[in-house]
């Protein structure tokens, strides 16, 4: 898996709008790019609820919030529009990004899902912290806590 210093791997993916996005859209800017296993289950819809709700925060302190999963732009759209996120969310259907940056699979009733994983990068596209196993409930405020103490000892 990616590790904390290393670059993260450059991508170009499709947002729930069939919009092209890649990392160096985000260059510039702190980035959290969390990973979740599939759209419209109970663990997923919460990050992503959590999030809409927490994106104004987020956007307040510099930082751009995006989840991936294998998942198309297709079922994206229909997932954000279910719920009303206000969050991207890019499409990795062929795990191109999710292999790339080392994201494990857990089995789960006969089907492998990608783990749910959070990465925080820097404005320059270095990995600056990786969450694994994550708990989805409450993550978006452990993460707004852990990035605005990095951003202080960082300048």
């Amino acid at each position: 898996m990616i590790g904390v210093g290393q670059r993260f791997p450059d991508f170009r993916l499709e947002n729930q709008d069939k919009k092209e996005v890649g990392l160096g859209d985000y260059q510039g800017k702190w980035l959290v790019l969390y990973v979740y296993p599939k759209d419209d289950t109970p663990g997923c819809t919460v990050q992503g609820k959590s999030f809409t709700a927490t994106k104004s925060e987020f956007e307040k302190n510099g930082i751009t919030v995006v989840g991936v999963s294998a998942d198309d732009a297709d079922s994206h759209k229909s997932f954000c529009s279910k719920y009303s996120f206000t969050i991207d969310l890019l499409a990795d259907p062929e795990a191109k990004l999710l292999t790339a940056a080392g994201v494990g699979q857990s089995d789960y009733k006969g089907t492998l899902y990608w783990d749910r994983t959070t990465f925080v990068i820097d404005p320059a596209g270095i990995v600056r912290k990786v969450y694994t196993k994550v708990n989805p409930q409450g993550h978006e405020r452990v993460l707004l806590d852990d990035i605005v103490k990095l951003k202080t000892t960082s300048n």
